[in-house]
């Protein structure tokens, strides 16, 4: 599945420097994922929550349409240069992205309400349930959310492993699921993608 796609070389390039400076990026098959979602609802407003070094960026962006728009959030600021760098390479223009340097639950609240297409969450596990909340607050109806490492490393389907970030991606499992607005799909490629569609 990770192989099934070839990645160029932009991608292999932010990949490396990902894991060079520990922003550890979404594999090749859920990033093919990502481009495929974008695609296929034709997302035009995507937010991504965590930055990395631009490789999911470069799924988003490459599903989505020429004028579509990518606001990303990071925490840190070298993580979002180094994305910056590989949409260059990747040869999408800064028009393209909205960068936005902070912590996720502090800028969400500032974007508008029912705006965009699509939700993309992979940053800190233990606010996974809080991105969620924000997720439906800011998805049209017919709108997508994923959260990468829906897993958690095969801890969050264990319920004997009680640490922050498995109790954190098990609650958000159980929120999409009983969430009757909601269609939802886990899809085992990587450590998980964890996918719903906000119902009309």
């Amino acid at each position: 599945m990770e192989e099934f796609l070839p990645e160029d070389e932009a991608t292999v390039d932010a990949r490396q420097r990902g894991q060079e400076v520990g922003a550890t990026p979404i594999g090749p098959a859920g990033g093919a994922a990502l481009r495929f979602l974008a695609t296929l609802i034709g997302a035009r407003t995507v937010v991504e929550i965590g930055t990395g070094c631009g490789v999911s960026g470069i799924s988003l962006m490459r599903g989505m349409p020429k004028d579509g728009v990518l606001t990303s959030v990071d925490v840190d600021h070298e993580n979002q240069r180094l994305a910056k760098l590989a949409y260059r390479e990747a040869g999408l223009g800064s028009f393209r992205t909205r960068m936005i340097v902070g912590r996720a639950l502090e800028v969400l609240p500032r974007l508008t309400d029912g705006a965009y297409d699509m939700v993309f969450c992979d940053a800190d596990k233990t606010e996974y349930p809080e991105y969620f909340s924000a997720a439906l607050r800011l998805l049209r109806p017919g709108g997508v959310v994923a959260f990468d490492d829906a897993l958690g490393h095969r801890r969050a389907a264990e319920p004997a492993y009680r640490d922050p970030s498995s109790e954190a991606i098990r609650e958000v499992h159980h929120l999409i699921r009983e969430d009757e607005r909601l269609v939802p799909l886990l899809l085992p490629v990587g450590d998980g993608l964890l996918c719903a569609v906000k119902r009309d």
